[in-house]
């Protein structure tokens, strides 16, 4: 079923003209008057909507009855992840709402690639956010992840940061996930650029305390490294923990 977001109230009973984005993708799927397709609003739960007027330039649809289905994972999990080059933070950011992520913070690392600032930063971060809604069509998640404004290294370990677990992925980490005896109900993981992150930055994290956690003998692409932790993570206290 054709599923997608619409940033406005859904109230059940009634008619809503869909928006230009949602108008062309129903467009291109060619669907007709009385079929229906699935609209959330990244507060929650879904609904049903049934074609009722369908045009060029318009489209208007009648609202279900409100799904409060959920399907967020029982650990609340942040990523903060150091600002890669080409496609691979739009990779990262995709593959980590379908993994359950609950929200990004992108880091300007020291050893970052692409340098962001002011316009270029703003016009950026608004096509990350379009990204993590697409995925959250995609996937059928209801609460739409949000992608945090640009941050130093420096500037994010200053900040207070309302987590029981604070993980960094470091090559020279000793810690393993199963080394944590308690699950934790929420967590935030911070991974590093293509390069990863400087010693300076590395010993900052660690006097801040952050974990050190290493995922294995092999050393991964920073597109890898995020995803395999939340992988892990969702693994031994998320979505796939065994009771």
């Amino acid at each position: 079923m054709a599923r997608f977001f619409v940033d406005t109230p859904l109230t059940g009973g009634a008619l809503l003209d869909l928006p230009e984005r949602v108008l062309r993708h129903v467009q291109v799927l060619r669907l007709r008057e009385g079929e229906t397709l699935t609209l959330f609003n990244g507060q929650g739960g879904e609904v049903a909507a049934t074609l009722t007027a369908l045009g060029r330039r318009e489209a208007r649809c009648l609202l279900g009855a409100h799904d409060p289905v959920s399907r967020e994972s029982p650990i609340w999990l942040g990523l903060a992840q150091a600002i890669s080059s080409g496609e691979r933070m739009d990779f990262t950011l995709q593959k980590g709402v379908e993994m359950g992520v609950s929200v990004f913070q992108p880091l300007a690392a020291e050893r970052s690639v692409v340098k962001l600032a002011g316009e270029r930063a703003d016009k950026r971060l608004a096509r990350w956010q379009e990204i993590v809604v697409a995925a959250c069509e995609q996937s059928g998640r209801t609460v739409v992840p949000r992608v945090l404004p640009i941050l130093s290294v420096e500037a994010w370990l200053a900040a207070s940061h309302d987590a029981a677990v604070k993980l960094l992925l470091s090559p020279l980490g000793s810690k393993r996930l199963a080394d944590i005896a308690e699950r934790p109900t929420s967590a935030w993981l911070m991974a590093g650029p293509e390069g990863g992150y400087t010693d300076v930055e590395e010993r900052s994290a660690l006097a801040s305390g952050w974990t050190p956690l290493k995922l294995g003998p092999r050393v991964l692409r920073t597109e890898t490294a995020a995803l395999a932790a939340v992988a892990a993570i969702q693994t031994v206290w998320g979505d796939y923990a065994l009771s």
